[in-house]
């Protein structure tokens, strides 16, 4: 990687660094592994989902007619989301969606996409397009809805399917889940049309006087509008004729939760912090805190972290050197402090910040077949056994909504569990 991308690379992971999106140091770039494409790429499998229920996905383009995009003035904002819903059979070998369309593929596993900035995975060593998930395209909605919904936010630069895992299997134990893709942020953004939007966050370099701390505020300000906007669209999901049949019928919303990985966890308590439809969320390793202008020093809190919230929500760290307790994060503490409805903090031991992600089950298969060294892998997703951190943050996950969006309380997040002695618990 020239000079130029280890420049771009730098910003990006100061500005993830602060949300809790980057595995490495602010500044450091990922190693990749000696050798390059040696022509045969790397392939790797989810895990299978745990619950009944097959799963369908389509995929939906939505424009904002009401504002303009924030990263390019003169445009309309238009987002990509995906939505995950029970079906009536499973996927069979010609209609399993793919994890990533070719073109998105392509970019995130190339020299300027994140698979390498935020993962360390060698430039064009990875199919990602190849990799197929168990869900059936623009599959009919199972028919016994209204379920209950959860949103997706990603990571810093992430894109909406680094979740998927995770999605997938929500969907199989009955919820509805709608992933969002954060445009213009995301490494890439693949539309209908061919389009492929890739992230401006590179471009910015040029800028004299950058202030990374400004560019952090603008970035939550435009995820909670996004996820607000489309809030707004799944209300008017029964108007719509291109939706595989039942879709809009399958979502209840009465019953809206969100989750989200590193800045979108942040993003998933802020946006409930500024909108009541949302009755539950979860944070899953990420600071809620924005620096100064230099993107390391100073401290900004922001209003859900000064205000609290009301309503119900988990904190989900790692081992990671910025994570653990809510004791060590500053945003984390003063939500803790402030907020009257019920929360819990859970750490994963032995976990790093990729261990919540796709990377937790992805990573290790790859690197065995020399797509990432085994330091990358362990800065990526830590010591535990990737079955482990999989079953542990599904069954948490699940836990937390099934009591506050369905009323069903297993007691697990009552207390430390024997079950999950990985996971460390304070209320």
């Amino acid at each position: 990687m020239g000079s130029g991308g280890r420049a771009v690379a730098a910003v990006l992971l100061a500005a993830t660094a602060v949300l809790g999106g980057a595995v490495g140091a602010p500044g450091a770039v990922a190693a990749a592994p000696e050798g390059g494409n040696t022509g045969k790429q790397a392939r790797a499998w989810l895990p299978e989902p745990s619950g009944p229920y097959p799963i369908g996905t389509t995929a939906l383009r939505l424009t904002d007619a009401a504002r303009e995009d924030p990263w390019q003035p003169g445009r309309r904002r238009e987002l990509m989301v995906s939505l995950w819903y029970p079906t009536a059979r499973p996927a069979g070998p010609t209609d399993s969606a793919p994890y990533m369309a070719p073109a998105a593929g392509e970019h995130f596993g190339g020299p300027a996409g994140v698979g390498l900035i935020n993962y360390g995975t060698a430039p064009g060593r990875t199919d990602w397009s190849a990799i197929r998930t168990p869900a059936r395209a623009d599959a009919p909605a199972l028919p016994g809805g209204p379920r209950p919904v959860v949103l997706y936010s990603p990571g810093l630069g992430d894109p909406r399917t680094w979740g998927t895992a995770l999605v997938e299997d929500l969907v199989s134990r009955g919820y509805v889940v709608v992933t969002v893709d954060h445009t213009y942020e995301a490494s890439e953004v693949a539309f209908p049309d061919g389009e492929l939007a890739t992230s401006v966050l590179p471009g910015m370099l040029g800028q004299p006087d950058l202030d990374i701390g400004a560019v952090l505020r603008k970035l939550m300000a435009t995820r909670v509008d996004d996820t607000r906007f489309v809030l707004d669209q799944l209300a008017g999901l029964g108007t719509r004729a291109d939706l595989p049949s039942g879709v809009a019928g399958a979502l209840d919303l009465d019953r809206i939760g969100m989750v989200g990985h590193s800045a979108g966890g942040f993003t998933a308590l802020q946006t409930m912090h500024d909108d009541r439809r949302i009755t539950a969320g979860i944070n899953l390793d990420g600071q809620m805190h924005f620096p100064g202008p230099d993107g390391h020093t100073g401290v900004q809190l922001p209003s859900v972290a000064e205000d609290g919230l009301d309503r119900p929500f988990l904190l989900m760290g790692t081992r990671s050197d910025d994570s653990g307790s809510y004791h060590q994060q500053p945003g984390w503490d003063a939500l803790w402090q402030h907020s009257t409805g019920w929360h819990a903090d859970l750490t994963l031991e032995g976990s790093r910040h990729g261990s919540y992600t796709d990377g937790q089950s992805l990573l290790p298969q790859l690197a065995r077949q020399g797509a990432l060294t085994p330091d990358q892998l362990l800065a990526d997703v830590g010591t535990i056994r990737p079955g482990r951190a999989e079953l542990a943050t599904r069954w948490y996950v699940a836990s937390f909504f099934d009591r506050w969006l369905r009323g069903h309380d297993d007691h697990l997040l009552d207390g430390p569990s024997p079950r999950f002695p990985e996971m460390s618990y304070e209320r």
